[in-house]
């Protein structure tokens, strides 16, 4: 496996976007559980994706600049269940914190849901720990916020 850095627009990285929403969609029964800002190209710092050795795309993610001093926040990782124990979201949350390093951010936080313990459990063995809520998700309840120094 790879990592492909590619812009938010990429084909590839839109049908995985649409994939992890469509199963948090079911996992929380509402079309729109985003209690922020959804990501856009306008305000992703950057985008990647692992590819296989076949060079078909198998997670994505993304990272948000929170500004000076904030650091960065993890944006629509996924990976698809078939993919799920391959070791691409290791692999792409690796290549993601190195990109934030080299962009001098110190942290990075992420939001994830209370209906998500499997994304809890990999960001905590990742080395994630919780953190305040922040921003949009600081008044919802289902929201766990989880950040780590880099």
């Amino acid at each position: 496996m790879h990592i492909d850095f590619v812009s938010w627009d990429d084909p590839e990285g839109a049908a995985l976007r649409a994939g992890q929403r469509a199963e948090i969609a079911e996992r929380y029964g509402t079309p729109d559980s985003e209690p922020g800002t959804p990501p856009s190209a306008s305000d992703i710092a950057v985008f990647a994706l692992v590819r296989a050795a076949d060079g078909t795309a198998v997670a994505c993610g993304g990272l948000r600049d929170l500004g000076p001093d904030a650091g960065g926040e993890v944006k629509r990782m996924y990976v698809p269940p078939a993919h799920r124990g391959s070791g691409a979201a290791s692999l792409l949350l690796a290549a993601l914190e190195d990109w934030a390093r080299g962009q001098g951010w110190g942290r990075l936080r992420l939001e994830t849901g209370d209906r998500q313990p499997d994304a809890v459990r990999f960001y905590r063995k990742s080395g994630y720990a919780p953190v305040e809520p922040f921003g949009a998700y600081a008044d919802s309840p289902s929201s766990l916020c989880l950040g780590k120094d880099l």
